[in-house]
C-alpha cells in the first residue's frame, strides 16, 4: 500500500514525535551511549531533536532516554525548543520505551510520529510524506525498496535460496499514526503480551492499514562503529 502524496505542511501544532533513545547501544561499545556521540557536527540525538522541532506542526517532542539519563540529560540538549521538549525514562524494551512516550503527549496531537535517535539525518521532505499519510487517517512508514538480491543462508553460512524481492522494502523512521490508531495498537499489544521490532508491526497484527511512503538513503541507521563514518560522509555530500 503506497500513500498519496504529501500536501503542504500544516501550521497547526497537532504532531507530537517519540524519539526512541532509551537502548544502550552495545554493538558500537563504549562507555559513552551510542546516541550522545557526535556526528556530523553535533551529538547524534540533538540531530533528531531539531530536525522536528524545525517543523511549525510539531507541538512536542518526547525524547526516550535510559533511566540513569533521563533524570540528568546532557545539557547539549537544551539548546532545543524547551518549551516543545521533554525528557522521559525508557523501559526495558523498544515497545514499552515508546509506550512512555506516548503517553507523555498532550491531548491536542493528532498524529503521532515514532522515530530511533540512531537514525540523525532523516530529511524533512521524508519527515512530511509520513505526516501527510498519518493525517489523511492512515498508518505510514518511511521505507526503501530492496534492490539487492536476497539469500537464505543456514547455520553453516551456505545459501540456502535465492529469496525474492518483489515487493520487499526496508523499514525507517519516521513512522506516523493517526493518535487513535497507535493508542490501539499498543493497548492491544500490552494486552496480548505482544511484541514487536517496530511500531507499524503492532498495527499489522490488528489488520490495521499501513502504507509505505518513499525514505531516504540520508536516513541511515548507526548501528555499528563503521556507521558513524558513514553518516559523516553522507552529511558531507549533502552540504556539498
Amino acid at each position: 500500500m503506497t500513500a498519496p502524496e504529501p500536501s503542504p505542511a500544516s501550521t497547526a501544532r497537532d504532531v507530537g514525535v517519540v524519539i526512541v533513545a532509551g537502548g544502550s547501544g552495545s554493538r558500537v561499545g563504549g562507555a559513552e551511549l551510542k546516541q550522545f556521540r557526535w556526528v556530523a557536527g553535533k551529538p547524534m540525538l540533538l540531530h533528531s531533536v531539531q530536525a522536528f522541532m524545525a517543523r511549525p506542526d510539531v507541538a512536542l517532542v518526547v525524547v526516550v532516554l535510559p533511566r540513569a539519563y533521563a533524570a540528568d540529560p546532557p545539557p547539549w540538549l537544551f539548546q532545543c525548543d524547551v518549551d516543545r521538549l521533554l525528557v522521559t525514562e525508557g523501559g526495558g524494551e523498544r515497545m514499552e520505551s515508546v509506550a512512555n512516550g506516548l503517553g507523555d503527549l498532550p491531548t491536542t496531537v493528532n498524529v503521532v510520529l515514532v522515530h530511533d535517535a540512531a537514525r540523525p539525518l532523516v530529511d524533512d521532505a521524508t519527515i512530511e510524506r509520513v505526516v501527510a499519510a498519518a493525517r489523511a487517517g492512515t498508518a505510514a512508514i518511511a521505507a526503501l525498496p530492496v534492490v539487492d538480491t536476497l539469500k537464505e543462508v543456514d547455520a553453516s553460512g551456505r545459501i540456502v535460496r535465492t529469496v525474492d524481492r518483489t515487493g520487499l522494502w526496508r523499514a525507517q523512521t519516521p513512522q506516523g499514526f493517526p493518535r487513535d490508531v497507535i493508542i490501539q495498537a499498543h493497548v492491544a499489544a500490552r494486552r496480548d503480551g505482544a511484541t514487536a521490532t517496530d511500531d507499524a508491526a503492532l498495527c499489522e497484527r490488528l489488520g490495521l492499514p499501513v502504507a509505505v511512503v518513499r525514505g531516504s538513503e540520508r536516513a541511515l541507521k548507526v548501528t555499528e562503529e563503521a556507521d558513524f563514518a558513514r553518516a559523516e560522509l553522507l552529511a558531507r555530500l549533502v552540504e556539498e
